[in-house]
């Protein structure tokens, strides 16, 4: 994952977090579940990368 990708995937998750954030501050669920998924997929992209990467290596 090049330094621009984990940059992008830091930024969604931290945009998620602010949506859920202000989901909870405003008791508006729907916006509070788009954060989370949100947070979710940046995390899981992360993973990802780094998965493909351990694989690379070997």
């Amino acid at each position: 994952m090049s330094f621009t990708d984990k940059a992008k995937a830091k930024a969604q998750e931290m945009s998620g977090l602010a949506k859920e954030r202000i989901g909870d501050a405003t008791d508006n669920e729907r916006l509070r579940a788009q954060g989370a998924s949100e947070q979710r997929t940046a995390r899981d992209r992360q993973k990802e990368a780094g998965r493909n990467v351990k694989n690379f290596e070997k």
